[in-house]
């Protein structure tokens, strides 16, 4: 696993940009659905769904 840093930007949409080989690096694709959501302190979280729903169902937290 590599944790090199990527730098990206917002655009004016809001929207943001991922490298092809960090998307690999965490098993995601052209169709993958996932989830977001804030930490809070400046950090947003992407997991796989069905990873998200499974540690729900199961710990009862994502």
């Amino acid at each position: 696993m590599s944790r090199t840093p990527v730098e990206l930007t917002i655009d004016a949409d809001g929207r943001v940009s991922l490298p092809l080989g960090l998307l690999a690096e965490a098993g995601l694709d052209a169709g993958s659905r996932i989830l977001a959501y804030s930490e809070g302190d400046g950090r947003l979280v992407l997991r796989r769904e069905e990873d998200a729903v499974r540690d729900l169902l199961e710990r009862g937290t994502l």
